[in-house]
């Protein structure tokens, strides 16, 4: 079975991930990948000093980030 292909996103509002226990951490603005899996979501995007970046959210509150305009899917 195949990985799904990446969707393409942009990041349009206030988006935090919580990396294992520690706070919160904001995703910046701007164009991201997006691969969906069953239960989450990871998103990937390069910072304005060229380092990766990348974060699993919970499927839920990637649909709700979704669903309030802070993450605009594209195609």
């Amino acid at each position: 079975m195949s990985s799904p292909a990446p969707q393409h996103a942009t990041i349009q509002g206030h988006v935090t991930y919580r990396p294992g226990d520690g706070a919160p951490l904001t995703i910046p603005k701007g164009p991201v990948e997006v691969t969906q899996a069953k239960d989450s979501a990871t998103l990937s995007w390069t910072a304005d000093n060229d380092a990766a970046g990348s974060a699993a959210l919970p499927k839920d509150q990637f649909n709700q980030y979704v669903r309030e305009g802070k993450i605009q899917l594209h195609g």
